[in-house]
């Protein structure tokens, strides 16, 4: 006959039992990561940089993880709203967040009220790739070149418009450097969406010029779409010979890229980390991955590390929130 104490005993030893199991069964799952497709939201509507980026990214991770890479394109408030939607997600592994220059270096500065701190809220895998801009101009728009540009817009303070894919983004930033810079006056409209509405907003007539990152411009310039001005990578880029860069015209300044980088959120395990660092090394350090994303005007940039992307990413923050103190700018 079993006594009071033996029967609680046997239930503590029952209970631990069971506690092992769901333990055990717990690190079983963490080491099958991943075991579902991954959701990969990208703050901007397709069409523009960060699309290219995350969409030929998301197919080759993909085939590495043997799982599904979902795009998730959350637009809207320069990016905000899809990096606020990442920042608020389970930190299982299952939502990663392609961020860029923009959401995690600019906005922190541009937007006193922003509930997302990058770097409080996110955990940061690593860099996949840096993006140059093109000044890009309207085919009726008269200046043919830089020096004629420069000219024309002094001649007519106030009288054109500009785009921008976001009242804070680095476009926005390096027109403000280059309007101060030649001491130009333009009327700043700003596209919602990203590069790829800004672009249509140019070709059609309804703005003159703009910096758009490369990927959302560099088909519309092969085709003679629009007049192309200059780009802002520091040597001419593959496929456009003729387009001089910025540096090379005398503007030290806008030797300028929008920087990708992949984040979780915060209190992912580290192990994930490792495993999606990995994933993205190895998709993107291919000779062909390489000049798939330099076709269409991008470069490959990966990380030495989880913890080298975090320090890229803080010293941005404190570069990036400087140029908006000092040039004034505001999300309008």
């Amino acid at each position: 006959m079993k006594t009071k104490n033996s029967r609680n005993r046997i239930t503590v030893i029952f209970a631990a039992l069971v506690m092992g199991l769901g333990f055990t069964m717990g690190v079983m799952a963490q080491s099958a990561y991943p075991n579902k497709p991954i959701k990969m939201i990208i703050p901007f509507a397709p069409g523009g940089a960060s699309d290219f980026i995350g969409r030929i990214l998301a197919v080759k991770m993909g085939e590495i993880l043997g799982q599904q890479i979902v795009v998730d394109n959350r637009s809207g408030a320069a990016g905000n709203i899809g990096m606020e939607i990442a920042a608020k997600s389970a930190a299982d592994g299952y939502t990663i967040f392609l961020g860029n220059i923009g959401t995690a270096a600019i906005n922190p500065a541009l937007f006193p009220s922003l509930n997302i701190n990058p770097l409080r809220d996110f955990d940061v895998v690593t860099e996949v790739a840096d993006v140059p801009s093109a000044l890009i101009g309207n085919l009726d728009f008269p200046p043919n070149n830089v020096h004629e540009l420069v000219t024309y817009l002094k001649e007519n303070p106030g009288k054109f418009n500009f785009a921008t894919p976001g009242g804070g983004s680095a476009n926005r930033l390096e027109m403000e450097i280059f309007m101060k810079t030649v001491g130009a006056k333009m009327v700043h409209v700003p596209y919602k969406g990203g590069g790829g509405p800004a672009a249509i907003g140019v070709i059609g007539g309804e703005t003159q010029l703009m910096f758009n990152t490369l990927p959302s411009v560099k088909q519309f310039m092969i085709a003679n779409k629009v007049k192309s001005y200059a780009v802002t990578s520091a040597t001419r880029q593959p496929g456009l010979p003729n387009v001089p860069t910025m540096l090379e015209l005398g503007y030290p300044d806008l030797v300028t890229g929008s920087w990708q980088c992949i984040f979780v959120p915060i209190g992912t395990s580290s192990a994930i980390v490792k495993t999606l660092f990995a994933a993205i090394t190895k998709a993107l350090d291919t000779p062909e991955m390489k000049e798939r994303i330099s076709n269409g005007g991008a470069n490959v940039v990966l990380s030495k590390s989880p913890e080298a992307a975090k320090g890229f990413v803080s010293a941005e923050i404190q570069r990036w929130g400087k140029v908006v103190k000092e040039s004034g700018t505001t999300p309008d």
